[in-house]
């Protein structure tokens, strides 16, 4: 049985969080859960290739599902994962308390400046295929709490990014991935940042030495590494890695993507967003910040462990 129960139901075009009601854990399951375009892949491959104990390249997503996703049918999710034998990692989007949280299974929540979300969210929405917006189309309209097709993308990227900061309830139906759900997310972890089950990690800690990011995460899971093979799966890690290996890690990469694999391994950058939006743009989403996130959070989500500290050690 979880220890908590969810509080609350999200469905947007892309997830249904529903979906959880029918998870059965096993003792030692990883659920990385994270804002879009925050790390998740990144992290979701570090605990396979811990997992795994080899840096051979595999499909990240047939090892690792997407449990709450709309487009798979959820019986066809439960027999992957089912069906594994090794420790399963699983993928969400989903805040912490709209999931049921289990003592016995490990969370792993990655957070990323929302401004740097923001830029890499434009760019892995504006190369979706054709294919991939009538299918949610369809499942926008088939959905009475959403009731309209997928909204497009503008061409200018400041018609988005005001879409993006859409407030109230209308901000559900402005994008699929709001501001506002990337707030829910950071928030609710924030929250349980101090279960010994939860732990958060940060993009910029990834960036700047991979090498302890993945010792921290090693230790969370209780997976001990022969120090010969850790060079090289530290290495397998790595962005510009996984870029390379894009075609072997995402074999479905062109059915989603205008671009394939190479669009959603852009960049892979922060401050992007400098020079793009405006000093009105960056003022009001500092505001919104402000207003929706306690100083420590805001301070971590600028500056994760290295600018801001121990998250666990931290007062709100």
């Amino acid at each position: 049985m979880a220890v908590r129960e969810p509080a609350k139901v999200i469905r947007s075009w892309t997830t249904d969080t529903r979906r959880w009601s029918v998870y059965r854990p096993r003792p030692g399951d990883i659920i990385v859960a994270t804002p879009a375009k925050c790390g998740t892949t990144w992290t979701i491959q570090i605990a396979n290739l811990l997992v795994e104990q080899s840096p051979e390249p595999k499909p990240i997503w047939a090892l690792s599902p997407w449990l709450d996703v709309r487009d798979h049918p959820i019986e066809e999710v439960l027999q992957t994962l089912e069906g594994q034998t090794r420790r399963r990692v699983i993928k969400t989007h989903t805040p912490s308390d709209a999931m049921p949280l289990h003592d016995a299974v490990r969370y792993i929540h990655v957070a990323r400046e929302g401004l740097d979300a923001f830029m890499s969210w434009h760019n892995h929405v504006a190369t979706y295929t054709p294919q991939v917006l009538a299918l949610m189309d369809r499942v926008g309209l088939g959905d009475e709490t959403i009731a309209r097709p997928y909204p497009r993308v503008p061409p200018d990227i400041r018609a988005f990014f005001r879409a993006w900061m859409t407030e109230g309830e209308e901000a559900r139906l402005a994008d699929d991935m709001p501001a506002a759900r990337y707030f829910d997310v950071v928030g609710s972890f924030w929250a349980d940042r101090r279960r010994s089950n939860v732990l958060l990690v940060h993009y910029n800690d990834l960036k700047a030495d991979l090498d302890a990011e993945m010792r921290r995460i090693s230790a969370f899971l209780d997976i001990s590494v022969d120090e010969a093979l850790w060079p090289k799966l530290v290495a397998a890690a790595r962005f510009e890695t996984m870029r390379a290996n894009g075609a072997a890690l995402m074999p479905r990469g062109g059915a989603i993507w205008e671009g394939g694999h190479e669009a959603f391994f852009k960049a892979g950058r922060n401050a992007r967003w400098q020079g793009v939006l405006t000093e009105s743009d960056v003022a009001a989403y500092e505001d919104r910040l402000r207003r929706e996130v306690p100083p420590a959070l805001a301070a971590w989500l600028k500056g994760g462990r290295h600018g801001a500290g121990e998250p666990r050690l931290t007062e709100d």
